[in-house]
């Protein structure tokens, strides 16, 4: 049975787009499979790890009949970005194989019934729904989920918080030693409308990889320990971590004494090279304040040394703190501003990063002994 001929590309991106999630090794051998379905020209591919879903589709796809199956993600994604672009491609159906047909190329692909694929039941009825841009969504995770931890025993700090609160979507991440926080108004949002969500990281992670950098729209529905994002074709469903996250406002100074505005660049490319020669462990570097300049300093276990020194718009008292140069790599790497204000208040206290003329960015680090 024929069951799609289509371009090679208007295969390959749908599934590009849900296979990240598949994973190379499960206990369920399907999981590792794609649900391929046709109804009418509508293609709609399905993958999902039990923890998330992620639903996408294309039209365009003739075929004698419809029908369902569930195949290989990964070695089909391979297949396919291997053929010449352009090329048509026909996906076969003969006694659970599936077999794919390109120009003079032939692949036989084992199949599993779609009737035993795991879909995720969904929440009836979605508590809230709220909408905003894919570009402010997708720059609102990239402000905050590099602080995330990883394999942290206290789990709900391996994912982000989403808070829905007095007219705006707040994003915030922490590993309990630096933190990252971020805003975005919400148009139309409900004035007693609040929900806090925690996102696993994975799914985090997802999305990061999935929105555009574009003005069209996306949904985010809030239902029973579930969330659902609608954009573009996507539809990605996800589980939520049961929780309950550190209060964030807490962490963050109320007032600094010391304020120093530095070019953000000249900051990153300083912190680069003073990284080379940190400890591989400890990766700690000292930040030397004096009126006007900042001295970056970096060694190692083998007395090796890196000392730079940049000019700062700095009045304050003289300070020496020691920070790991990775949180001050990651929150310089994603953030795009010309200038960026850091406020200290002494060398044990944590620090407080913010970009000039944004109020709805905040990114506080915690200090370390050198």
């Amino acid at each position: 049975m024929l069951l799609v001929r289509t371009r090679r590309e208007t295969l390959l991106a749908p599934l590009q787009a849900v296979s990240g999630i598949v994973e190379k090794r499960h206990t369920l051998p399907i999981l590792a499979n794609v649900l391929l379905e046709k109804k009418g020209d509508l293609l709609t591919l399905l993958a999902t790890d039990v923890e998330m879903q992620i639903t996408t589709s294309s039209s365009g796809a003739a075929g004698d009949e419809d029908g369902a199956i569930t195949v290989a993600a990964r070695k089909l994604q391979e297949i396919l970005r291997s053929l010449p672009e352009g090329i048509e491609i026909s996906l076969v159906l003969d006694n659970r194989r599936l077999q794919l047909r390109a120009g003079k190329s032939r692949f036989n692909l084992q199949t599993l019934p779609a009737e035993d694929f795991p879909c995720m039941s969904l929440a009836e009825g979605e508590s809230l729904n709220l909408r905003l841009t894919q570009r402010d969504l997708r720059h609102l995770l990239a402000q905050t989920q590099y602080a995330m931890a990883n394999q942290d025993v206290r789990y709900y700090l391996n994912g982000l918080l989403l808070m829905i609160a007095d007219g705006e979507l707040r994003a915030v991440a922490t590993d309990g030693h630096r933190l990252a926080y971020a805003s975005v108004p919400v148009i139309d949002l409900p004035a007693d409308a609040r929900h806090e969500l925690i996102l696993p990281r994975k799914t985090v992670i997802e999305l990061g990889r999935l929105l555009a950098d574009s003005d069209e729209p996306a949904e985010v529905g809030v239902l029973d320990n579930q969330v659902c994002f609608r954009f573009a074709s996507m539809n990605l469903v996800s589980k939520l971590i049961d929780g309950r996250f550190p209060d964030y406002q807490r962490v963050i100074p109320a007032s600094l004494r010391n304020v120093v505005v530095v070019e953000r660049n000249a900051l990153l490319q300083s912190m680069i090279r003073a990284a080379i020669l940190t400890n591989e462990k400890f990766r700690g570097v000292r930040l030397i304040l004096n009126e006007g300049s900042l001295q970056i300093v970096a060694a190692n276990t083998e007395q090796e040394e890196a000392e730079d020194e940049i000019e700062v718009d700095y009045h304050g008292e003289p300070l020496d703190v020691g920070f790991n140069v990775t949180y001050l790599l990651d929150v310089l790497n994603n953030t795009n501003a010309e200038t960026v204000q850091w406020g200290f208040n002494d060398a044990n206290s944590s620090a407080l990063l913010t970009v000039s003329g944004n109020e709805r960015f905040k990114y506080v680090v915690m200090p370390m002994r050198i």
